[in-house]
């Protein structure tokens, strides 16, 4: 239930990017943001990539 949960909350970058105390913060605030992203394409790509070798 908590996964559920934490999967639909919000984050707001913008007011977290305000807050930061320094630019690494920010730079990790990005990165964070984007990880999720990029780990569903590359996911999507392996996924792609095991079913067309499996067809030949």
């Amino acid at each position: 239930m908590n996964l559920l949960i934490t999967l639909f909350q919000q984050v707001d970058i913008e007011e977290k990017i305000q807050n930061a105390p320094d630019k690494g913060y920010e730079i990790g605030v990005f990165i964070g943001s984007m990880l999720p992203f990029v780990f569903l394409v590359a996911l999507a790509y392996l996924m792609y990539r095991y079913s067309k070798k499996r067809n030949q």
